[in-house]
């Protein structure tokens, strides 16, 4: 075995077990959940975190089929590492402390909001695909959390429940909420702009 082969062997390993972490801390927060099914899939957290599970299993199981190959592009990866850092980043900076968890909650939530962001940041830095990204890939990448915002509030006029405070319309009103959302493009066009001069200013691309 080459040392690219053993570097390759290294990858895919991380990339499993990350992979396998991520579906577990899914399974045991729905687990835990006393919500419907549909509310737990509304959080941008358990999506993002399922992207981050299905991405690396498919990329790394069935790496030549067309979700393989998909899930293997480079701007792909790197809009995974933004959504999930900006999870990270949101919920430690403004959502942490609004309850008291306490034993596998506790852990779950960390292992959701925080370990897993960390490893998912640390496979892209060192493991993410050849590529070339493109200033305007930050635009494409807000298309997602853009759409996510829209079926809060859509879904959240009608069922009167919304996966987070500083989307609660009803309690706030269009206005802040829609002040929000704007601040919160902002920063994911930021955040998306820096990872794109990260790999431009390095002028190297893990293979």
């Amino acid at each position: 075995m080459t040392p690219k082969d053993l570097t390759l062997s290294s990858k895919k390993t991380y990339a499993i077990a990350l992979a396998g972490l991520t579906w577990a801390s899914i399974g045991v927060q729905y687990y835990l959940g006393t919500g419907s099914a549909i509310n737990f899939f509304s959080f941008f957290t358990i999506q993002c975190n399922l992207l981050i599970a299905i991405s690396l299993t498919i990329s790394t199981l069935s790496p030549d089929s067309g979700p393989g190959r998909f899930f293997s592009s480079l701007s792909v990866q790197s809009a995974i590492a933004l959504y999930i850092f900006i999870v990270g980043l949101v919920y430690n900076l403004v959502l942490r402390g609004m309850f008291v968890l306490t034993g596998w909650h506790w852990i779950v939530d960390n292992m959701l909001h925080v370990v897993i962001p960390v490893l998912y940041i640390l496979y892209w830095l060192y493991s993410r695909s050849a590529g070339t990204l493109h200033w305007r890939d930050s635009l494409y990448w807000i298309i997602f959390p853009f759409l996510y915002l829209a079926y809060s509030l859509y879904r959240g006029s009608i069922v009167q429940w919304y996966p987070y405070p500083f989307l609660n319309a009803a309690h706030l009103g269009y206005q802040t909420v829609l002040t929000t959302i704007s601040m919160v493009m902002v920063v994911f066009i930021v955040a998306g702009s820096g990872l794109i001069y990260m790999t431009r200013a390095s002028g190297k691309y893990p293979s």
